[in-house]
């Protein structure tokens, strides 16, 4: 498919290319297929070390909401340590008593793990993005911490389906910053103009495309919900990746009649 105006797509990897809110849940509710032995966090906690349901769950819910307001420096502590201080703190705060700083880490290590291994990248989404690079650029642009995100890239194997993968834990800037976009366009050796960005959240996803001037965003709502009021407001809006190619081709024909009306007025003049 090559497009008249577009040379490359930019793809998010969390919760667009890849189901992370999914896996983690899993890494949580479920066990390791690997292991008679071991479990999801929520078994282990309850079956290895006795807790009972409500405090195994109270942890777990901790250390959800410890992820989502997560602040990062890599220049003050490494991924792991921060992250295993999300599971000490929460067990703490559930039990009380000393900090238990190797159940923590026993509890991270198995979340991480079992998250890693449900994190896949579909054979239909696999297909896709064969068939979109037959005749565009694509690349993958994530933000997160690097060491998380190219554990990511390499549990799912989506590097042969990209031309280059940006992480933005390696970069100055990350999404929405235009500069990470921009660094992406150098990296493919085309213009804004000539991209498309595509992902599940407003704030990073699309308002980073519109901010760096690119051709258009398309924006990833599988609940399609409405945005509030204060979103950037995408180009285009798409239930599931699958249906980007639909989108790609509307394009298309948009670009297409518009040379087409631009051609018969300068013949009239």
């Amino acid at each position: 498919m090559g497009l008249h105006g577009v040379k490359a797509v930019f793809f998010d990897l969390d919760n667009t290319l890849i189901d992370t809110a999914a896996a983690g849940r899993r890494a949580i509710e479920e066990g390791l297929p690997l292991s008679l032995e071991r479990s999801g966090v929520m078994n282990a906690l309850q079956s290895k070390h006795r807790y009972g349901e409500g405090e195994a769950r109270a942890v777990c819910d901790k250390v959800q909401a410890k992820l989502l307001k997560e602040c990062h420096d890599p220049a003050k502590m490494c991924i792991t340590d921060l992250r295993i201080s999300h599971w000490e703190e929460a067990i703490q705060e559930t039990i009380g008593g000393e900090a238990n700083r190797d159940l923590a880490a026993e509890c991270y290590y198995l979340w991480k793990t079992t998250r890693l291994q449900h994190l896949t990248l579909a054979e239909d989404t696999r297909a896709m993005l064969t068939e979109l690079r037959k005749g565009l650029r694509l690349l993958l642009l994530t933000n997160g911490e690097r060491q998380t995100q190219r554990e990511k890239i390499e549990a799912c194997a989506c590097q042969p389906y990209f031309d280059a993968i940006v992480v933005g834990g390696e970069q100055k800037e990350e999404k929405p910053a235009p500069s990470i976009f921009h660094y992406s366009c150098d990296l493919l050796g085309v213009q804004p103009g000539e991209c498309v960005m595509v992902g599940d959240s407003l704030d990073t996803d699309i308002q980073g495309g519109l901010n760096a001037g690119l051709k258009a965003t398309v924006w990833l709502n599988k609940a399609m919900t409405a945005p509030v009021d204060t979103a950037p407001v995408p180009h285009y809006i798409i239930s599931s990746v699958l249906d980007l190619p639909e989108v790609l081709q509307k394009m298309e024909h948009n670009i297409n009649a518009k040379l087409e009306t631009d051609r018969m007025a300068s013949s009239n003049e």
